[in-house]
């Protein structure tokens, strides 16, 4: 059964959420309290798409820290492939796991989807700005993998 997962809009309140990391660590959203959080989901570590956008994220990162911003990647991945994509591409930024689906959910990056002219049910690649308080500054869904970092940079004026 597709199901419509409901969206995030700016100034809603950022779901919480405490997920492990590429090797196992709890990372919650509690944790960037205070600072701005680039969090951003995506559909499978070490996919072309995927590997693009986290390897855009991880050049320009320095610019975002700079600016104040943290970056989270998201997926449903378990950790060891995490670890391994982490090491594979040498991204510096945390990568954390959602077997479940539940906090993909919670933020409205998981549901029904086109894929190759085809209605499915999956990851929706997204990403949000957290701020400070932790609201919802940015809600972006359905991105391109590709051009998406370099837009994100525009749209925040980084």
């Amino acid at each position: 059964m597709l199901t419509e997962t409901a969206r995030l809009a700016p100034g809603d309140k950022a779901p919480a959420f405490s997920l492990p990391d590429a090797d196992g660590n709890i990372v919650s959203l509690a944790d960037y309290r205070g600072r701005r959080v680039v969090v951003y989901f995506y559909p499978a570590a070490s996919t072309p798409g995927c590997t693009k956008q986290a390897c855009d994220f991880r050049d320009n990162l320095r610019d975002f820290n700079g600016a104040g911003l943290d970056v989270v990647g998201i997926s449903p991945d378990k950790p060891a492939k995490l670890a391994k994509f982490r090491d594979a591409e040498g991204l510096t930024f945390p990568l954390l796991s959602d077997p479940d689906r539940a906090v993909l959910a919670a933020w409205g990056a998981y549901g029904e989807k086109k894929m190759y002219g085809k209605t499915v049910q999956g990851v929706i690649r997204s990403t949000f700005v957290v701020d400070e308080q932790g609201k919802i500054a940015e809600a972006q869904y359905n991105v391109r993998a590709t051009g998406h970092v370099a837009k994100l940079r525009r749209d925040l004026d980084i």
